[in-house]
């Protein structure tokens, strides 16, 4: 690991709005079973922020663009972005810390591991901006059945998701599973810039400029997640996306 890592990693360990998981946890493969075993912090976020907002989530927050954005906005919520890539985060965290957010905090670990670090009905949203689409596996995909089954554990009921991405694959894989599990999107577009953008879609996060730059659309869902009904993934052929991502290689 690179003396920057290293240097940034040590930073964000005096921040008191970051938590890095030790890899002993991200390794202990008993916190990936959906069981009861739970972190400190499950059920004690309020706290952690010193209030009883709504608290919405970043996954995969990389530069923690969305989460420093919207807790600009609101603050009226918390928010906290989610990465295994605590030098990516490092960014984000730098910057809530120099705004003075104290509605915004950071969590490095896998988002696997979710239901270790949240209750039940802890959370109200879910923000998942420009994941890896995961063509190959649908258990990877962040918008997966088997995704979804866990944030089913920790968002309200009816808790609203959204995804943003630049992936044809991956925005129309999330339309067919949706409609196979009975969810009607309350938001659904194929060109998110076509027209005006809708509000808390303008903030721009590091990966989508690239796209934009390459002259890609970008796709928007947003959707309710009930916590009764069955979920089921699609039972048809995707075209996989065609254009090399950065990062992400080629099929």
């Amino acid at each position: 690991m690179g003396k920057n890592k290293l240097k940034k990693f040590a930073e964000m360990e005096t921040f008191d709005h970051v938590f890095q998981c030790g890899a002993q946890d991200i390794e202990e493969k008993d916190y990936r079973k959906l069981g009861t075993r739970k972190h400190h912090l499950a059920g004690h976020w309020h706290e952690v922020f010193g209030n009883d907002h709504p608290i919405v989530l970043e996954l995969g927050c990389g530069h923690g663009e969305y989460t420093v954005g919207l807790a600009s906005r609101y603050p009226g919520k918390n928010f906290i972005g989610i990465d295994i890539k605590g030098a990516r985060m490092w960014s984000g965290a730098k910057q809530a810390k120099a705004l003075g957010l104290h509605n915004a905090a950071f969590l490095r670990t896998n988002i696997e591991l979710l239901p270790y670090f949240f209750s039940a009905d802890e959370i109200g949203e879910i923000w998942i901006t420009f994941p890896d689409p995961q063509m190959k596996k649908a258990t990877k995909r962040l918008t997966s059945t088997y995704f979804l089954e866990r944030y089913r554990l920790l968002l309200r009921d009816g808790g609203l998701v959204h995804l943003k991405t630049d992936s044809p694959f991956l925005y129309t894989y999330t339309r067919e599973m949706l409609r196979a599990s009975g969810i009607t999107p309350i938001v659904d577009t194929a060109d998110l810039y076509a027209g005006e953008a809708l509000i808390d879609l303008d903030i721009r996060t590091h990966y989508e400029q690239q796209w934009l730059d390459r002259g890609l659309t970008i796709k928007y869902l947003q959707w309710a997640l009930p916590h009764e009904g069955v979920l089921v993934e699609p039972d048809v052929e995707i075209e996989p996306d065609t254009y090399k991502s950065y990062g992400r290689g080629t099929l």
